[in-house]
């Protein structure tokens, strides 16, 4: 077998050594074509050739094959820099590198359908580390408010009343959305990895809850656009055939990133004031902030449209438009009252702490990132489409039977809601970005997230009252449901495929 060495980041090459039987001579100096194509140098007839990267994502690669007696020696030593997730990827670059394809070019399961380059690795990676800070920020709020409005002595109705003002804070997102248009992704990613997580962390010394929303009213949205413009920016980089696992390696960055969150739920178990230590969390993703600043570079796809001068000259597809913000609408309109009540169902209605709303959300949510994983390439492969039909009614029913029931059923329809949300999310979101020109897939995504934000406070206003008139939690997000039937119609009836289509052949425009 191939020899191979750990990926490591920032750090040295290394070499591991194999040896192979001499039968096996024809094979060992066959060049690779998997997760990298080697191409050989020198005489092919030699009892020593050495191999160098073609096409693949590491910086450096070499692998010599040389004839010794009756063995053959196979050393291969590469370095792979995969920002922040470079200990990820250790073992599954080891485990391909070692059982490698020869002359059919096929990616490993767990790699993208496309054979990346190291530009694309060091994008993905420092998107995905930004994508901690947008996550953690998105969730701050949610995941805390119970505990704010406990000791500020919060009643449901005006917890509901708060979620919608911060959802209605959308507006502050939307300038950076079309600035991004104008003036660059890169621009205002680094901006907003900066002053998301820096205002969110101001909540820790709100004197009441309604300066506690203020400071979120603002620090949440531009979360929003952070992740926004690092899908955009990121379906602007990656290959044709591997935007939606892009997308799914966003969705679990963004799951750790909200893990984060959760996981420091037990500091609300500290006292009436312990929740504004999860606050000060925030300031840990300053540290992304810095690493994008210095080496994300702006996207090949709006460098083009500044040097063809037309920035701001194309206009949006109407029809594109409605669907995907009539999707958008309709799926928040469950998922975000959802979401929102979740953490006061488990208090109220199941008794649990804060410890136990942490260990319950980790061990429902966490596995089902593996959805994500899954999504992503199913929707690279089979088609978007095809997986969103399928995927929303069956993770809508997962989420409403955790409201419905108790014990260890309450997990187990929570995990398979999570799991099946999770497969949906990467296709859900890449059409954000797909449907829209250079020129305006800011500015689009940016309006597509305000009716989600619409259509999600319209929902907690909703829940919100039917709870306070005696409604069970399972009654109502059962009603509310009924827009996640709509929405699949919606995907099924409407959607265009866009799997295996460059963004220039769905979006004549940018040509």
């Amino acid at each position: 077998m191939a020899a191979t060495t750990v990926a490591r980041v920032r750090r040295p090459s290394r070499s591991v050594v194999r040896t192979w039987p001499a039968a096996h001579r024809d094979d060992a100096f066959t060049p690779r074509d998997g997760l990298v194509a080697e191409v050989a140098l020198g005489d092919s007839d030699a009892d020593e050739q050495r191999f160098v990267q073609r096409e693949g994502p590491f910086e450096e690669y070499e692998r010599v094959v040389s004839t010794r007696g009756h063995e053959v020696v196979d050393t291969t030593t590469y370095r792979l820099t995969v920002p922040w997730f470079g200990w990820l990827f250790r073992l599954p670059v080891r485990s391909s590198l070692k059982h490698r394809s020869v002359g059919h070019g096929a990616q490993p399961g767990w790699a993208p359908p496309d054979r990346l380059t190291p530009h694309h690795v060091m994008v993905l990676g420092l998107l995905a580390a930004v994508s901690l800070s947008s996550a953690f920020v998105n969730t701050l709020f949610t995941q805390t408010v119970n505990f704010a409005a406990s000791d500020f002595g919060i009643s449901e109705q005006g917890q509901s009343i708060a979620g919608v003002i911060v959802r209605c804070g959308i507006v502050f997102a939307l300038p950076f959305t079309v600035l991004a248009d104008r003036l660059g992704r890169r621009r205002m990613i680094v901006i907003l990895a900066w002053a998301a997580p820096l205002l969110a962390f101001t909540g820790a010394f709100a004197p009441n809850f309604w300066v506690l929303t203020a400071t979120q009213t603002v620090a949440r949205p531009l979360g929003i656009a952070l992740d926004l413009l690092i899908g955009v920016a990121l379906a602007e980089e990656m290959p044709k055939n591997s935007r939606a696992y892009a997308i799914s390696v966003l969705a679990m960055a963004s799951g750790l990133g909200a893990g984060v969150a959760v996981m420091a739920l037990p500091l609300a178990d500290l006292g009436p004031n312990g929740w504004r230590f999860v606050y000060v969390l925030s300031l840990v993703w300053l540290v992304a902030a810095l690493d994008v600043s210095r080496r994300l570079t702006e996207t090949p796809r709006f460098e083009h449209i500044v040097e063809a001068h037309t920035v701001g000259k194309v206009h949006l597809d109407g029809r594109r438009f409605a669907i995907i913000g009539s999707v958008a609408f309709l799926a928040n309109f469950f998922v975000a009252p959802a979401s929102f009540f979740q953490n006061r169902y488990l208090d109220d209605i199941r008794g649990y702490s804060g410890a136990g709303i942490a260990a319950f959300t980790l061990a429902t949510a966490t596995p089902a990132s593996i959805g994500f994983v899954v999504g992503g390439r199913l929707a690279d492969t089979a088609g978007r489409r095809r997986v969103l039909s399928i995927s929303i009614p069956l993770a809508t029913l997962g989420l409403v039977g955790s409201f419905a029931v108790g014990g260890w059923a309450m997990w187990a329809f929570a995990f398979m809601g999570g799991l099946v949300a999770g497969m949906a999310y990467p296709a859900f979101s890449v059409y954000r970005t797909e449907l829209f020109p250079t020129g305006r897939r800011g500015q689009a995504g940016g309006f597509i997230a305000a009716l989600a934000l619409v259509g999600g406070s319209i929902g907690i206003v909703l829940a919100g009252q039917m709870l306070n008139a005696g409604w069970s939690y399972a009654a109502t997000m059962a009603t509310l449901a009924t827009a996640q039937v709509i929405t699949a119609a919606v995907v099924f009836i409407t959607y265009p495929e866009t799997a295996h289509r460059t963004l220039e052949e769905i979006n004549p425009e940018d040509a």
